[in-house]
């Protein structure tokens, strides 16, 4: 599918502030693509698929997890966790996606993981700090992305796992493996 016709797709599948924040994500995703030096394509069919299963419906989502023998630990996380793998299953198989590099930054946009690609932290970052979005810090992480995507992947994870505690939320594995690991490079002086 061409850009168009995945945009009409994704606009149908969500409410329209869901859908800005998606052109905002791409928006985002591109110039850092272009900043790093990372396929354009590639990183617009990543950001615009990203959110893509976020208003399916909870059971069809667990059925599909199922079939698809997902991680088993999903189910006893928050379920909007849920959205990402199932987004890069439905991204392959409704619009033909074969590109694993584009799935994988789908499938880990919302937890991360300890072997994040450059495609990947530019998706969870531009998901993170698209203009639409709003926090204490965001300014910040905007100007980390540009600096540095491993000390703005540290910065936006620790941010994350600090929320999710103060709401008593439990925290998926792969987001503490994911802090763990940029953190220890920042021990190390690569950050």
């Amino acid at each position: 599918m061409n850009r168009e016709e995945i945009l009409e797709a994704v606009k149908e599948a969500m409410p329209e502030k869901r859908f800005i924040h998606t052109l905002g994500v791409e928006k985002t995703a591109l110039e850092l693509a272009e900043h790093y030096d990372i396929d354009a394509k590639q990183t617009s069919t990543a950001a615009l698929l990203h959110d893509y299963a976020k208003y399916v419906d909870k059971e069809a989502m667990m059925a599909i997890m199922v079939e698809q023998k997902m991680d088993p630990k999903l189910f006893t996380y928050n379920q909007e966790l849920w959205h990402a793998p199932v987004g890069a299953f439905l991204a392959k198989e409704k619009f033909g996606v074969e590109d694993e590099a584009v799935l994988q930054a789908i499938a880990c946009h919302t937890t991360g993981n300890a072997a994040m690609s450059t495609l990947d932290k530019i998706i969870y970052l531009a998901d993170y700090t698209e203009p639409n979005r709003s926090f204490p810090g965001v300014y910040k992480a905007r100007r980390l992305s540009f600096d540095s995507l491993d000390a703005a992947m540290l910065f936006a994870l620790a941010n994350t796992i600090t929320f999710l505690i103060t709401k008593r939320q439990p925290i998926f594995p792969d987001t503490f493996e994911a802090y763990n690991y940029f953190a220890r490079l920042q021990i190390e002086g690569e950050v």
